[in-house]
């Protein structure tokens, strides 16, 4: 399930994500992305990688997204990074099925 290109930079990657296909896809939601954005995304797909996707829960996510990135401030500062949900959008940028329950606001989703 890992991506061999990007120069080994998203070795968690989906077959089928690319950085170009991720950068059109927040360029349409409004976002330029950044290397905080990238970093995001590694995140959530090596978080994926150690879980089997349909079983990945929204809440662990959250919890561990917000402990991941405590230290530039957890969930408030991926909200800034992901206004549509660090969770959802987040997921969806990575090229990851975003867990049930995710598109809830209490769960890193304002959409």
């Amino acid at each position: 399930m890992t991506h061999a290109n990007n120069g080994g930079e998203f070795p968690f990657a989906p077959d089928s994500w690319s950085t170009g296909a991720a950068s059109n896809m927040a360029a349409a939601e409004g976002l330029a992305v950044s290397p905080d954005h990238w970093e995001a995304m590694r995140a959530l797909q090596e978080y994926y990688s150690r879980h089997d996707s349909f079983r990945v829960n929204s809440r662990e996510l959250h919890d561990a997204l917000d402990e991941r990135f405590h230290e530039r401030g957890g969930m408030k500062y991926l909200y800034d990074l992901f206004p549509g949900g660090p969770v959802s959008q987040g997921c969806r940028l990575a090229g990851l099925e975003p867990p049930a329950g995710s598109q809830d606001p209490g769960f890193g989703s304002v959409m």
